[in-house]
């Protein structure tokens, strides 16, 4: 009888209903952080899968030094930056300046983050200069934005999605 038991949980185990790893190297990190500096994109969505319930997403931002361009804030995903070089001054929370709802494209659908709303700064917030090495967690619905950038700045992000409203890629 035990062996049996232990038969049906290993085949219970075999991986049936497993999801396939992704991997993503160091070196097209690289590649993409080099086509960001070339082109002026500043956001390149690498792999977005079903993770199982959710969607999970990677991608790679470069940031310019200098002004750190628009605040957001995605009402349904979270995001997660982990700092590759440079330096900038994050700002989370407070209240969005000029609001107004994140542009959707006809040909690419919703922003990368899902919806939400975009502004041209933050009042209020939290403060924080983050820099190589850092990684910052940005639960969904809370504002974020460059207050300045003061090295040119490169950060991987993974979105988590848990009501799959961005693509999968």
């Amino acid at each position: 009888m035990k062996m049996i038991l232990t038969l049906l949980l290993a085949l219970a185990q075999t991986g049936a209903n497993s999801l396939p790893a992704v991997d993503v190297s160091a070196s097209q990190l690289a590649q993409i952080l080099e086509q960001e500096k070339q082109s002026g994109v500043t956001d390149t969505p690498i792999r977005t899968v079903d993770a199982g319930g959710h969607y999970l997403g990677i991608g790679l931002v470069h940031r310019p030094k200098g002004a750190g361009g628009a605040a957001a804030r995605h009402d349904h995903v979270a995001e997660v930056y982990q700092v590759l070089e440079g330096s900038g001054t994050l700002v989370t929370g407070g209240t969005i300046l000029n609001p107004a709802p994140r542009e959707i494209n006809a040909a690419r659908g919703l922003p990368i983050g899902g919806p939400g709303i975009g502004g041209t700064a933050i009042q209020g917030g939290v403060s924080r200069r983050i820099g190589k090495g850092d990684m910052v967690i940005i639960p969904a619905g809370t504002p974020h934005w460059f207050s300045e950038i003061q090295e040119e700045i490169a950060y991987t992000v993974v979105r988590v999605d848990p009501g799959r409203v961005t693509k999968l890629q």
